[in-house]
C-alpha cells in the first residue's frame, strides 16, 4: 500500500469528512485504502467474513457524484451533506443487507441471502456510507471472545494469540487495525464495549429502544442494542446520530428525538476539557470485581484522578444488587435465546436436511447447525422456562432485573452526571484461555452486562496500556443520556491527548499483513495443542 495510502487510513472520520469535502481525495480513494488494508491483513486477523469490494465502488462512486454537485453548489450545500458520506463503515454479520450474506456467525445460516435490508442498513444507505462488508462474530452474539464464530476465531491487532473481544469482535477489530473509521456492533451483554476495550477503541452501547432492531438477528430480544465503533468519540457520536431513531416496524424502538448535539461535540480539546468541570460522577465499588488484573485496576484509577484533576468531582456510591447481575443475566438472556432460536428449523430458511421425516430433519439440522455454545444456552434457557421451574428461575430473574435498575435510578435521582468503572476486569486473553470453563468467560461481561439488564446507555474508552495490551474506561448514563456520555469521552480525549499511548499502532498489526504468518484458527489450535 503506498505510504499516502496507509497515512490516509489512520485518519479519523471526521477528518476524511472534511478531506472529501474539500476535494482531497475521493469517496472511491478512500474505499480502495480500506478495502486493499482490510484485504491484506485478514489472513492473520480474520476480522471479515466478506469483503464487498464491488459493492463498496459503487457506493464510494455513488458518493463522489454527490460530493461533486455538492461543491458544484457551493458552501451550503457541502454544509448540508450527511457527515457519513463516503465513509466506510464494517457491519457485524448479523445485520441484514438485502442480497448479501446474513450467517450471524452459525453454519446454520451459511448460503441464507437476506431479502430485505435492516432499518441501520437503510440508514446508512440514506447517509450515503460506503459498507464495506461483514464482520467475524461469535455465533449468535453469543460469547465473549469471537472463539465461538462457527467459520473460525478473530485474532487482536495488539497481540495475534489474543482474542478481541466478543461477540462483536470482528467489528472491533477491523476499526482498530484501520480497515474502516466506522463499525457497527450489537451489546447484549457488553458485546460492543468489552471487544472495544480489548481492541483499544471507542465502543457505544446506546439506551435500549434507541436503535431499531428491524433486520438484525436476534439474541436476547430485551437486551440487545445496536451501537457504533469508532476511534474517538467524535465519530461514534456521528455514525449513533446516523442510525438512531424511531422505527415503525420495531415496536421496542422509542418514539425519542435524535440529538443534533451529537455532531456538535467540542472539536477544540480546551473547550472539551473544560466541559468536564463541574460534572459529578460515581465510581461504583462493586465494579472492582474479584479476579480484576492490577494493572487494569491501576490505569482506571488514574484515569479516574486525571478526570479530578480536570475539575469533575468523583464519589464512590454503591450499586448493591450488582452481585446478582451475572446470574439473572444468564437466565434471562438464555430463555430469550430459546425462544427466538426456534425459529432454525431448516424449514424456511437457511441450512436444512432433507433426508429424513420432519421431526428427525429439524433435529439433525439443528445438532448440525448450532454449535456447542449456542446449544448451551438454548438448554439452559429452555429449561429456566419449562413447567415448575418459570416460576423459581425466570420470573425471579426479571424481579432482581427491577432491583438492579432501581439502583442505578437511585443514583441518577441524587444528581450524578455518569458513573465511571472498569469496562473488562482483564485485558485480551489468550486463545483457548476461557473454552474450557464456561463461567469463567462469562466472568468477562461482570462489569458491562448491569448496563443492559437497566437498558442503559454505556460508552468504553481507551485509557491506556496494561502490559503493552489496551485498558477501557466505562462510562454509563440515564436513559437517554448518550450526548452527555459523548461530551465526557470527548473531555477524556483532550485531557489525555498528550499521553503516550494515544496514537500508538496495534502492536502486532504489521504482522497481520504477512502471508507466511499463522491464521488465528492456526495459532488458536497451535495453543490448545501446547495446554
Amino acid at each position: 500500500m503506498p505510504a499516502d495510502a496507509n497515512e490516509l487510513i489512520r485518519r479519523p472520520g471526521h477528518e476524511l469528512a472534511a478531506g472529501l469535502r474539500a476535494g482531497a481525495f475521493s469517496s472511491v480513494e478512500l474505499a480502495e485504502a480500506h478495502l486493499a488494508a482490510a484485504e491484506r491483513d485478514n489472513h492473520g486477523l480474520h476480522a471479515w467474513l466478506t469483503i464487498e469490494g464491488a459493492r463498496a465502488r459503487a457506493a464510494a462512486t455513488a458518493a463522489d457524484s454527490r460530493l461533486a454537485q455538492a461543491r458544484h453548489e457551493g458552501p451550503a450545500a457541502l454544509a448540508a451533506l450527511p457527515p457519513l458520506l463516503g465513509l466506510p463503515v464494517a457491519l457485524k454479520d448479523l445485520v441484514s443487507v438485502e442480497g448479501g450474506q446474513c450467517t450471524a456467525g452459525s453454519r446454520i445460516l451459511e448460503g441464507y441471502t437476506a431479502p430485505y435490508d435492516a432499518h441501520i442498513t437503510e440508514r446508512l444507505r440514506a447517509a450515503g456510507a460506503v459498507i464495506l462488508g461483514k464482520t467475524n462474530m461469535d455465533e449468535f452474539a453469543m460469547g465473549s471472545s469471537t472463539e465461538h464464530s462457527a467459520y473460525g476465531p478473530t485474532s487482536n491487532p495488539w497481540d495475534l494469540e489474543r482474542v478481541p473481544g466478543g461477540s462483536s469482535g470482528g467489528s472491533a477489530a477491523a476499526v482498530a487495525a484501520f480497515h474502516a473509521p466506522f463499525g457497527i456492533g450489537t451489546d447484549t451483554g457488553g458485546s460492543i464495549r468489552q471487544p472495544a476495550a480489548m481492541c483499544g477503541i471507542v465502543g457505544m452501547k446506546p439506551t435500549y429502544g434507541r436503535v431499531s432492531r428491524y433486520g438484525i438477528v436476534a439474541f436476547a430480544s430485551s437486551l440487545d442494542q445496536i451501537g457504533p465503533f469508532a476511534r474517538d468519540s467524535r465519530d461514534a457520536a456521528a455514525l449513533l446520530h446516523a442510525v438512531a431513531g424511531r422505527d415503525e416496524r420495531d415496536s421496542t424502538s422509542a418514539p425519542v428525538p435524535v440529538p443534533d448535539a451529537l455532531l456538535a461535540l467540542a472539536t477544540s480539546d480546551d473547550a472539551a476539557a473544560g466541559a468536564l468541570r463541574g460534572k459529578r460522577l460515581g465510581l461504583p465499588r462493586e465494579y472492582f470485581v474479584a479476579g480484576m488484573e492490577p494493572g487494569v485496576e491501576a490505569r482506571v484509577r488514574e484515569a479516574v484522578a486525571a478526570l479530578e484533576a480536570a475539575g469533575a468531582t468523583v464519589d464512590e456510591v454503591s450499586l448493591p444488587h450488582t452481585e446478582y447481575g451475572l446470574a439473572t443475566y444468564y437466565i434471562v438472556a438464555p430463555a430469550e435465546a430459546s425462544a427466538n432460536l426456534a425459529r432454525y428449523d431448516g424449514i424456511r430458511y437457511g441450512r436444512g436436511r432433507r433426508d429424513g421425516d420432519t421431526l428427525a430433519n429439524e433435529l439433525a439440522t439443528r445438532g448440525e447447525g448450532f454449535g456447542a455454545e449456542v446449544k448451551r444456552r438454548i438448554m439452559l434457557g429452555t429449561y429456566a422456562l419449562s413447567a415448575g421451574y418459570y416460576d423459581a428461575y425466570y420470573l425471579k430473574a426479571q424481579k432482581v432485573r427491577t432491583l438492579i435498575k432501581a439502583d442505578f435510578d437511585q443514583l441518577w435521582a441524587q444528581g450524578f452526571d455518569a458513573l465511571v468503572a472498569p469496562t473488562s476486569p482483564t485485558v485480551a486473553f489468550r486463545f483457548g484461555a476461557r473454552l474450557a470453563d464456561p463461567v469463567s468467560m462469562y466472568l468477562s461481561d461482570a462489569c458491562t452486562l448491569p448496563v443492559n439488564m437497566a437498558g442503559l446507555p454505556g460508552v468504553s474508552i481507551p485509557c491506556g496500556l496494561s502490559d503493552g495490551l489496551p485498558v477501557g474506561l466505562q462510562l454509563i448514563g440515564a436513559p437517554w443520556s448518550e450526548t452527555g456520555l459523548l461530551e465526557l469521552a470527548r473531555g477524556y480525549e483532550a485531557i489525555t491527548a498528550g499521553a503516550p499511548w494515544r496514537g500508538l499502532d496495534p502492536a502486532q498489526l504489521t504482522l497481520a499483513g504477512d502471508p507466511t504468518q499463522p491464521t488465528p484458527a492456526e495459532r488458536a489450535a497451535a495453543l490448545a495443542g501446547a495446554a
